[in-house]
């Protein structure tokens, strides 16, 4: 069979990529751009796609395609409605940056309680050879301990995170979802979830019901004193409303690894964020310590070798409904 990764370059060239021998040919493209679509998957058999939009007019135009592998664990960019209808396969990775999202998560909500941009900032400027003390205390520190996390998506990213919130003796909040008819054991009503959250962080999928989740309304839930982490998906926030939540001194801060559009123009409201002295701004890596990105695509790597050999492995399209 022939493969081709249409965004090898989405992945850092010192990860490892060693295609299955199985595969009869290998190309890797840096990147696909939307008229070179169907160009560089032409008479492939396997296709690889991180962000690379495959839609029906595609697939209709590749006759030879058996697999799609998306090198993700989201796979919106891939219509599988279509691919159903085509007897066309889709896997994708699972599991493989539990890890490093939720030490991400941690790092930002750490780095929010003891202000460390701020301290940062000021020893950029040398502000601590001119204080009058051993230490220069430039504004409020505080602790993780004993403070309350709400986390928003009990799944594996959820759980994850609530496991190190704990070891830092955090109280746990899972909340139930907007606009439930009854709350789960061990939930708590969304609402009342939100006005708890000394930290609120994200972890749900973006789906119709779940966009804009943190908008004017949710906002005005949250303590003044709260900070927002979204490790998600961007949508799952409106930005402008945070912006004018922030800006208002309607909560303490925000950390956002993820937004509406990526990559973000560079007029996009984000970079209005980052300006802001109480807002993180990181480039949706939460996910990409290299060893998670290493087991990701091992794991797409076997994937493939077992849907060649005619052996089980988990694909989506055939399983909806």
């Amino acid at each position: 069979m022939k493969a081709h990764f249409l965004d090898r370059g989405s992945f850092p060239s010192h990860i490892k990529i060693t295609p299955p021998d199985s595969l009869s040919s290998w190309r890797a493209f840096d990147r696909t751009n939307a008229d070179q679509t169907i160009a560089h998957c032409q008479n492939a058999e396997v296709i690889l796609t991180n962000k690379v939009v495959i839609s029906r007019q595609h697939i209709e135009q590749l006759p030879y395609l058996k697999l799609i592998c998306v090198t993700a664990t989201g796979t919106n960019n891939v219509d599988l409605d279509a691919c159903r209808d085509a007897g066309i396969n889709v896997i994708n990775a699972t599991d493989y940056g539990t890890q490093s999202v939720a030490e991400h998560v941690l790092m930002l909500m750490l780095s929010l309680s003891r202000n460390l941009t701020t301290y940062l900032a000021s020893n950029h400027n040398r502000s601590w050879s001119n204080s009058a003390f051993f230490c220069d205390l430039v504004a409020p520190i505080h602790l993780l301990h004993n403070r309350t996390l709400t986390i928003i998506g009990q799944g594996t990213l959820g759980k994850a995170v609530a496991k190190l919130a704990t070891a830092f003796n955090m109280k746990i909040v899972i909340a139930e979802h907007r606009g439930a008819q009854k709350t789960r054991p061990g939930y708590t009503p969304f609402e009342q979830a939100i006005a708890l959250a000394d930290f609120v962080s994200l972890h749900c999928p973006l789906t119709s019901a779940t966009e804009n989740l943190i908008n004017r309304e949710t906002l005005g839930l949250m303590k003044p004193s709260a900070f927002l982490v979204n490790t998600g998906r961007g949508p799952l926030v409106n930005e402008q409303d945070l912006l004018a939540a922030l800006q208002r001194g309607q909560l303490a801060g925000a950390a956002l690894d993820v937004t509406a559009t990526e990559p973000p123009r560079r007029d996009g409201i984000i970079w209005q964020l980052n300006e802001l002295p109480n807002v993180i701004i990181t480039p949706h890596i939460a996910w990409a310590a290299d060893e998670a990105m290493q087991t990701l695509i091992d794991q797409i790597m076997n994937k493939i070798e077992l849907f060649i050999a005619g052996k089980p492995f988990d694909e989506l399209a055939n399983k909806r409904s």
